[in-house]
């Protein structure tokens, strides 16, 4: 073709970088491609430095075969629900005095308002103060362990409060032999997790100490083989929930199992018949089950030299954190961001707080918004369109390392949920992981006003690209 030729057909300039050179040539009367780019890690010579050390063919193939492994031990766990507790007897380092958090490690001071809430409650609701002023002043003053329910083989939804008196769920990786725990849904929206903390809260807490999570564990000690909860997290997905904030299908497989031996269990009739009502009256039952069952496969991947795969992103409403396998128990972190999706009636966006909880451990899993084309109906939620639910679950590819063949979505040919976010990918991309969520108020007592999508903070990506440079390429 010769050049006249060439320039005498309908050519499509394409546009990479600045909308300002596709709206002049738009202003002409053209109609150009513009690709969605940006430079890799934000055009930061520091981090696109620590991301060209990475890329040296002798790393590059080391962390290939790190990732290899850390990610063929999450698709081998077998989490299976063995049973439930109350956390001073289960959780490693639990205390009377130890108040554990969602997110990475944070002090009272710098907590954000519902989770104050909530641990406020938490002292009432433990008999460790009289009141919520009480409660306060003795947050505040250096006789309670704060700690991150991570840094306890645990997760904790929202605020993730646990105390020494909750139940929580014990949850062994058959696979590779860890165990993970968290506590029991509290179910309706003004409650403890959301930083609600009046008498009614509180009622429903000793409510769930004394009748809900003893009869749960009763049940389970009749059930000598334990609940493979991949299975019913696989036969969820395929039911329509994404298992982070749409758990219709899953609550009602997980009681489901649980029916025949809570109905053995050596409680009274009317003891059981409040247990059914109360998960009869919200889907999430099951939302800190898939949580935790989230937490025993990622835990076994932690720890693999040399490997860029996330373990764990949690966030506690000021900072938003992640682990990376490689680099073990440490930290990244950057600000909370705000949660955007629908508000209850009444509300706006000015009143809620940023984003907060450890259930982002599903993300990192490879469900709830990894999972979205899963759950079409979870727009009506969190906002958005089917369509872009889709896209969501086929984007997250371009930042994990496989799909996991053991849960797959069926709207998608069946494709397994993408796993194994990789840590060098987002920092290539500039895609981050995308999180649906709930919103709780920014003030202490009030509870959840909404729900919507949100992502992690590009600083915290940064942050462990630039260390795994360092200790990888040292």
């Amino acid at each position: 073709m010769s050049i006249t030729s060439l320039f005498s057909t309908g050519l499509k300039p394409v546009n990479l970088g600045l909308d300002m050179f596709a709206e002049d040539l738009t202003a002409q009367g053209v109609a150009p491609v513009r690709m969605n780019w940006t430079p890799p890690g934000g055009g930061d010579p520091e981090i696109i430095a620590a991301l060209g050390r990475l890329e040296r063919p002798e790393l590059a193939e080391r962390i290939d075969a790190a990732n290899e492994e850390a990610v063929s031990r999450v698709l081998a766990a077998q989490p299976f629900l063995e049973g439930f507790g109350q956390a001073i007897d289960t959780v490693p380092g639990m205390t009377r005095r130890t108040i554990l958090h969602a997110g990475p490690p944070i002090s009272w001071e710098r907590m954000s308002g519902p989770m104050k809430g909530a641990v406020t409650g938490a002292l009432v609701f433990e008999g460790l103060a009289k009141d919520l002023d009480e409660a306060g002043e003795l947050a505040g003053s250096g006789e309670i362990t704060f700690s991150p329910c991570h840094e306890h083989q645990s997760v904790g939804s929202m605020a993730g409060v646990t105390s020494a008196s909750m139940w929580v769920h014990k949850v062994t990786n058959r696979t590779h032999g860890n165990t993970a725990y968290t506590n029991l849904s509290e179910q309706l929206s003004k409650i403890l997790r959301f930083g609600a903390n009046d008498q009614s809260v509180i009622d429903r807490l000793n409510w769930m100490r004394d009748v809900f999570g003893p009869i749960l564990a009763g049940a389970m000690e009749l059930n000598e083989g334990g609940l493979d909860l991949r299975l019913l997290l696989s036969q969820a997905l395929h039911m329509g929930d994404e298992a982070h904030n749409r758990n219709v299908a899953g609550t009602t497989l997980l009681i489901q199992a649980l029916a025949p031996y809570i109905l053995e269990a050596d409680f009274t009739t009317k003891e059981k018949r409040e247990v059914f009502d109360f998960v009869a009256s919200s889907d999430y039952f099951s939302g800190p089950t898939w949580m935790v069952t989230a937490k025993a496969a990622m835990d076994a991947a932690a720890g693999i030299e040399d490997s860029t795969v996330v373990t764990a992103m949690c966030r506690n409403g000021v900072d938003f954190g992640i682990r990376v396998s490689g680099t073990g128990d440490q930290w990244f972190t950057g600000p909370a961001q705000q949660v955007i999706g629908p508000m209850f009636a009444g509300y706006t966006e000015a009143d809620s707080g940023l984003d907060m909880g450890d259930s982002a451990i599903t993300e990192t899993f490879g469900i709830g918004g990894f999972a979205m084309a899963a759950a079409p109906a979870i727009v009506a939620l969190v906002g958005g369109t089917v369509q872009e639910a889709m896209g969501y679950s086929k984007t997250m590819n371009a930042i994990t390392t496989t799909n996991n063949p053991n849960v797959t979505i069926p709207a998608l040919d069946f494709m397994g949920v993408p796993t194994g976010i990789d840590v060098r990918k987002v920092i290539e991309t500039g895609i981050l992981p995308l999180i649906n969520t709930a919103i709780a108020h920014k003030d202490p007592g009030i509870g959840m006003i909404g729900a919507g999508i949100v992502h992690p903070p590009l600083e915290a990506f940064q942050q462990a690209i630039v260390t795994l440079a360092d200790t990888i390429g040292a």
